[in-house]
């Protein structure tokens, strides 16, 4: 793969990459770049975070070496209760490599670090404390604001978040930071203050966030607007019947926005169809090779919000079936009680 063609495949379903410019030099310099993603260990994953793994794997593709942050740190700066962190961190670390079984992709140049590894270390306090030094109230603040849960008496813990997620890029050795879009600020505030302390800006790179089952954002605390990693066969597909799918619209659509980011991706990638089985009394059988292909038949309303449901679930129950695992639901139960 040139340069250009790594590039072409890190941009794909890509909101923004701080600076374009940036990344094409690093891919034309370096063999082996780094990257990583950091996530709190705060609410159970679910198939929004599909997106990310994605993502990761064409970083994977493209040569680089990926490192994903499980930040446990970060999960308590954030009100995550410090006695079941560890718990939570167990239960991150066992799902995320299987996210990664289930699109098939090759982790030979993927690790997981804990933020708790290096985070609690003297350089880095002092670091930390450095950077307090330069960066105002106001400025963190504004930086944590899309991320951290400040609530009407913020804690000082959601100032100190924005700090640590610069000082990471550093001490994970890495080029390039990836994060949702809602992390923009942060990632901005990354690249202005690590100058300040001496250590150079990173390129950052943000996908958008999927809208979820509700039509709003996908959360992990709001269980009617996301599909949990441990949901039956059942509960996808009837979850999936109730989501916010108007017909002909395509704004704030969870179920297309998924087929965008995440299932098209894995089809075109594979070289193979989305199929949506019909009765021949209602047009009989549907076959699409891109996403576009979809996207303008719903909008035309030649395809209905339930057979694309149907369709959907079928792919979603596929992609879930290596967490059919009792032991994730121990697991699951200690960190979150459910």
């Amino acid at each position: 793969m040139t340069p250009e063609e790594k590039f072409e495949l890190i941009k794909r379903n890509t909101q923004e990459i701080v600076t374009e410019e940036e990344m094409l030099a690093l891919l034309k310099k370096k063999k082996q770049p780094a990257i990583y993603l950091g996530t709190a260990v705060t609410g159970r994953p679910h198939i929004g975070y599909f997106v990310w793994v994605l993502k990761m794997a064409d970083f994977l593709k493209a040569g680089f070496k990926v490192k994903l942050l499980l930040a446990d740190m970060h999960g308590a700066l954030d009100n995550c209760p410090w006695d079941v962190l560890e718990k939570r961190f167990n239960y991150y670390s066992t799902v995320i490599p299987l996210m990664f079984k289930a699109i098939g992709a090759d982790i030979k140049n993927f690790q997981i670090v804990k933020g708790s590894s290096f985070q609690l270390k003297k350089e880095y306090t002092l670091d930390l404390l450095k950077m307090s030094t330069f960066a105002s109230i106001n400025d963190a603040k504004r930086a944590a604001s899309e991320v951290v849960k400040f609530g009407n008496n913020p804690k000082l813990s959601g100032l100190i978040y924005p700090l640590m997620q610069a000082l990471d890029e550093e001490y994970l050795k890495v080029d390039v930071q990836y994060g949702g879009v809602d992390q923009r600020k942060i990632l901005m505030f990354a690249r202005e203050n690590l100058p300040k302390i001496g250590y150079k800006p990173r390129v950052e790179v943000m996908t958008p966030l999927l809208p979820g089952l509700t039509g709003k954002k996908m959360s992990a605390s709001d269980l009617k607007s996301k599909i949990d990693l441990l949901d039956t066969n059942k509960e996808v597909e009837d979850k999936l019947k109730k989501a916010f799918c108007e017909e002909g619209v395509v704004e704030e659509n969870g179920v297309l926005a998924f087929l965008k980011h995440v299932v098209m991706v894995l089809k075109q990638d594979a070289g193979k169809k989305f199929v949506i089985d019909r009765p021949e009394k209602f047009g009989g059988k549907l076959e699409f090779s891109t996403y576009e292909e979809i996207e303008k038949v719903f909008v035309k309303k030649e395809l209905h919000p339930l057979d694309l449901k149907i369709a959907l679930a079928k792919e979603v129950n596929n992609l879930l079936k290596v967490f059919k695992d009792k032991k994730l639901e121990k697991i699951s139960k200690d960190g979150y009680g459910e």
